[in-house]
């Protein structure tokens, strides 16, 4: 499996790289997940990142790689089905 190092923005991981994983497509996951265990010993905090672009050349626009972002509720959205109503 190949690796790559990924940087996270925002949150206790700001500012540091990570290698990451990455899938049979070439791109790392869309969501990770950082388990941080508590001093009591309950159940472990999770700290969620979402995999966003991480910019775009300036010649021809192509996009340059990805980095993780904090997401502070530390839950995924819910799919949005187009067939569904609200």
């Amino acid at each position: 499996m190949r690796s790559e190092p990924t940087p996270f923005e925002g949150g206790p991981m700001d500012g540091r790289s990570l290698p990451i994983l990455l899938g049979p497509t070439g791109h790392p996951p869309k969501w990770y997940e950082i388990p941080v265990p508590n001093p009591d010993g309950t159940a472990p905090t999770v700290l969620l990142y979402e995999r966003v672009p991480a910019g775009q050349t300036k010649r021809l626009g192509l996009q340059k790689g990805w980095k993780y972002t904090f997401r502070p509720t530390g839950t995924r959205p819910r799919p949005h089905w187009p067939w569904r109503k609200p």
